[in-house]
């Protein structure tokens, strides 16, 4: 059976983003400039008939519709994963984030348990990638995917290329999925549905869990939990392995904390170097340390490779953290592993 998110959740979610559709709206209310036919319609027409086999002359159709809104590229310069770890933990460690995490849980547990099960992932990170990403499909974002891309592929020089070739993916995706291209809204990076999937990811890692013939991240619940899980276990989580703990440090460990959240060394090395973890550990675990900027000065974690999984959803060492903690406190609050 599809599974929908129950009414209530989403009311009492979309209740609590009111204030972000308000802000949302500023996206579209500043939209005036569009795409110039020769120098950029006309050559990404051209490249993605090219790359993905589309009617040139529907994607330029296409195109002409899309419009530039400056408040992406503003949103663009102050993503969230740029504020210390005692600011951005408290926006996802909430009582009402946990609480609601627990309820969403104990309404789709036999959907959680099956993609759980299917993909060999942990049910808790299901749950807690969802309520990071969306507040449990409450908050999908109400900026045009279309629009988002073509300004970030038109008029973000630093990562245009990337955003281009979205662009690319999502013209290619909306025909795949029969998506209606001028319709679909999402974050101002481009990201959209339940699990907020950029377009390449969208066409990759999507599964179709509910059988109908489709991979609908939007409306379908069973896709969008189905996708998540299929997205842990393609990029190689191991169920029952640790994600991370607190460490002890000694001395200074600039050095380990530099070489990045890829797992590098066992445990037995960084005890040589005077990190250990503060709670036992089963099995050897290669780890990377990670610091995080507390209210009370820095913490330490290793993160093993569960952990890494996690920052290949969002390539930060905050939102992979924000997403274990959270998970964990929804699992203390229902009382059940996963």
């Amino acid at each position: 059976m599809r599974s929908r998110i129950s009414s209530a959740t989403a009311h009492r979610g979309l209740l609590a983003a009111a204030s972000l559709v308000a802000a949302s709206a500023a996206f579209t209310a500043t939209a005036h400039e569009a795409l110039d036919p020769d120098s950029e319609i006309a050559p990404f027409a051209r490249e993605a008939a090219a790359t993905h086999g589309l009617d040139p002359a529907r994607v330029a159709a296409l195109l002409e519709d899309a419009r530039i809104l400056p408040n992406v590229l503003e949103a663009m310069q102050r993503p969230a994963e740029s504020k210390p770890w005692k600011d951005y933990r408290p926006i996802f460690l909430t009582e009402r984030r946990i609480a609601e995490g627990a309820a969403f849980w104990d309404a789709h547990a036999r959907l959680v348990e099956a993609a759980a099960q299917r993909f060999g992932v942990a049910e808790r990170i299901i749950v807690a990638i969802i309520g990071v990403e969306t507040f449990y499909g409450a908050r999908a974002g109400s900026i045009r995917v279309l629009d988002a891309l073509a300004t970030l592929g038109f008029r973000f020089p630093r990562r245009a290329p990337f955003f281009r070739r979205e662009l690319g993916h999502y013209l290619a995706l909306a025909e795949e999925e029969r998506l209606d291209v001028a319709a679909v809204q999402g974050s101002y990076a481009g990201a959209m549905g339940i699990p907020q999937f950029i377009p390449s990811s969208y066409r990759e890692y999507s599964v179709d869990f509910d059988g109908d013939g489709r991979r609908d991240l939007i409306d379908s619940l069973d896709d969008a939990v189905g996708s998540v899980a299929s997205y842990l276990g393609r990029h190689g989580w191991v169920r029952g392995a640790p994600v991370a703990v607190p460490a002890t440090v000694s001395g200074d460990p600039a050095a380990l904390v530099e070489r990045g959240v890829k797992p590098h060394s066992g445990l037995d090395a960084f005890a040589k170097v005077g990190v250990r973890p503060s709670a036992p550990v089963a099995g050897a675990q290669r780890a990377a340390l990670i610091r995080l900027e507390a209210r009370d000065g820095d913490e330490y974690w290793l993160g093993f490779e569960n952990f890494y999984v996690i920052t290949r959803y969002n390539r930060s060492e905050l939102y992979a953290m924000a997403v274990f903690q959270l998970a964990e406190a929804i699992a203390a609050r229902r009382g059940a592993g996963g």
